[in-house]
């Protein structure tokens, strides 16, 4: 599907964009890889690291911010997929600098469609979301919620064009400088015997960097206009993520932090009403329908009125052993 196809990552200097980047080198023969970020250092970074995959210098790496839409507008020539990865992501950051968030998270938003719409060439975008775009409570959230709703009503001016936007659902990718386990793996590192938790009642869902990739390679593949993609994943306590990492270790409560979510949810009771589930992923439908093209993948099944996808009522659960033995797939631990 992506042999012979140009994609644009936005922010494709991030964790994600390097992994995508990397699985789209190694399974597929691509035309182009456009990496869009504002950073030149990370972009150089990057290029070091990619220099021996990169043989056949696929990878073109292009400075610019989605908050200029001009830019993105030249960025986007030619392009056939577009991955948008670019967002303001850190809750605090974006607290304290509200404006800075919805310039680059809705604003950001807003362009990358335009640019995609007018662009005449792009086919699909996929735009990575959070968990706490759902039922926000802090400010990243609602600029997620709105980012999401601005993907998902694009779709309504594509009219004959062949072009077709959806998202693609999840929280802090394990190991990743948005989850916990950083910050854990650096108090023991510097000998600290405690860990502190904010709430012995928390949960999370496990994601690991290549399930995220898949489940974009997913909607490349499946969507047809609006959905809203999320994987089926573990759930895990992180008091047992704490015990995983550090046995025996003191685990003070220390209080839930401002934005803070005891538990992440994927899937509200509201949006049961129009959610399928297939064998590893759920998919939640647009509740309008805008064109023809739109249709509803009739492998899955709908899921009983009221149903919510949350942390704390997952039916797949990881031991303190099953923990252990993911972080040692992704480095961590011995």
């Amino acid at each position: 599907m992506l042999d012979n196809k140009t994609i644009l990552i936005t922010g494709g200097t991030g964790s994600f964009g390097k992994c995508f980047t990397e699985y789209v080198l190694m399974n597929y023969k691509p035309k182009k890889i456009i990496i869009y970020s504002r950073d030149e250092y990370k972009q150089f970074v990057m290029q070091n690291e990619f220099m021996e995959l990169d043989k056949e210098r696929k990878i073109r790496y292009f400075i610019g911010d989605v908050r200029d839409e001009a830019r993105l507008r030249r960025a986007i020539k030619d392009v056939d997929y577009v991955i948008h990865a670019a967002a303001l992501k850190q809750v605090p950051a974006c607290e304290y600098n509200p404006d800075e968030a919805i310039k680059t998270n809705i604003h950001g938003a807003q362009n990358v469609i335009n640019a995609s719409l007018d662009s005449g060439c792009v086919k699909k975008v996929v735009a990575l979301s959070t968990d706490k775009a759902v039922n926000p409570v802090n400010l990243y959230g609602g600029t997620k919620l709105v980012s999401d709703k601005l993907f998902i009503a694009a779709n309504a001016y594509a009219g004959k064009k062949d072009i077709n936007f959806s998202i693609v659902r999840y929280g802090n990718v394990a190991g990743s400088r948005g989850s916990i386990i950083p910050v854990f793996q650096n108090i023991i590192k510097n000998g600290g015997e405690e860990l502190p938790i904010t709430d012995y009642r928390m949960t999370r869902f496990w994601i690991s960097l290549r399930q995220g990739v898949e489940l974009v390679i997913k909607a490349l593949e499946e969507a047809s206009g609006g959905e809203t993609f999320i994987s089926k994943i573990p759930s895990f306590k992180v008091t047992d993520l704490a015990e995983a990492m550090c046995p025996g270790c003191q685990m003070p409560e220390i209080g839930i932090r401002p934005g803070e979510k005891l538990h992440e949810i994927m899937i509200t009771t509201e949006d049961s009403a129009t959610t399928y589930e297939y064998d590893k992923y759920f998919i939640v439908y647009p509740q309008t329908v805008w064109n023809q093209k739109q249709r509803i993948n009739e492998t899955g099944c709908k899921v009983k009125d009221g149903f919510a996808y949350s942390s704390d009522s997952n039916t797949e659960w990881l031991s303190v052993k099953q923990i252990r033995e993911r972080l040692l797939e992704i480095g961590i631990g011995e």
